[in-house]
């Protein structure tokens, strides 16, 4: 049951649904999201709450350490013990809309855990037509730290799990029968682009192709987490390598702006779809 949703559209076309007011279990850090957001064809590209990854939620924000936090969901990454569950969950509270239009919105969150406001959020989503079989979701987030103290973002890898630098921007894709394909400018296949960052990153299904991009140059520097082989998904890494620290009065700010194209795109395709969705 969700108390409230919007449709996004491009030319008229519904391509998305944003759900502010998920009715979620605790354990899965709720938190607004997109689901389904489809090609212009009517293509699905997302996935909510899969049997192998529950708390994946079609496309948002999910950060799996906050000061300790998880707003990821699911178990959490405890050094030398593995996954364990943990009563340490935090939510992500639709506040306000400050724009909500056909084509996008600009909107308030709260990250709250523990019963405080740890960060507010500032989320601008806008869907843009590209071409008559592609369209591009453009994602930005602000990241507030309205405590007292600094406050420091972490991932599975930093707290000792190699490869599992996830937390950020993350899109949970649809699940074929076959692996999707994931390819860069200079490389292809999971293991060649996974931990690495990159200008754009493309993930081909049987007929649809996403194609991510950093729109901004600290989005670009961070790296991408990659799945294909165990499901597929695609995310930033805030925190690869180090834990991040935001400062209080701080703001973190990240842009990816993402293709969504009817049909399996090649290299030159997606490059030349990503150029002109994150020209200036």
């Amino acid at each position: 049951m969700n108390t409230e949703s919007l449709v996004l559209r491009v030319t008229g076309r519904p391509v998305g649904r944003y759900v502010t007011r998920p009715a979620l279990p605790a354990r899965l850090s709720p938190r607004p999201y997109l689901h389904p957001v489809t090609t212009l064809a009517g293509t699905a590209v997302t996935e909510l709450s899969p049997a192998d990854h529950a708390h994946h939620l079609g496309v948002g924000v999910a950060v799996p350490d906050v000061e300790g936090h998880n707003f990821w969901g699911g178990r959490t990454y405890v050094r030398d013990q593995g996954p364990t569950e943990l009563d340490n969950h935090g939510a992500q509270r639709h506040a306000a809309f400050q724009l909500r239009d056909p084509d996008g919105f600009v909107e308030e969150l709260r990250w709250v855990a523990a019963g405080a406001e740890l960060l507010r959020e500032r989320r601008t989503v806008a869907a843009v037509e590209l071409t008559d079989s592609a369209w591009a979701l453009d994602f930005t987030f602000s990241l507030t730290n309205v405590t007292s103290r600094a406050l420091s973002l972490g991932s599975p890898a930093t707290n000792g799990r190699p490869g599992a630098a996830y937390g950020g921007f993350f899109w949970r894709a649809r699940k074929e029968a076959d692996a999707p394909g994931v390819f860069t400018a200079d490389a292809e296949g999971e293991e060649a682009v996974h931990g690495r960052p990159t200008d754009w990153l493309a993930l081909a299904g049987a007929d649809w192709t996403l194609v991510f991009a950093g729109a901004t140059g600290a989005t670009r520097r961070d790296p991408w987490f990659v799945r294909t082989a165990q499901y597929p998904g695609v995310g930033s890494s805030l925190a690869h390598e180090h834990r991040l620290t935001v400062e209080a009065g701080d703001t973190l700010v990240r842009r990816v702006v993402t293709v969504v194209a009817d049909g399996v795109l090649d290299r030159d395709g997606a490059a030349a779809l990503v150029r002109k969705a994150v020209s200036p």
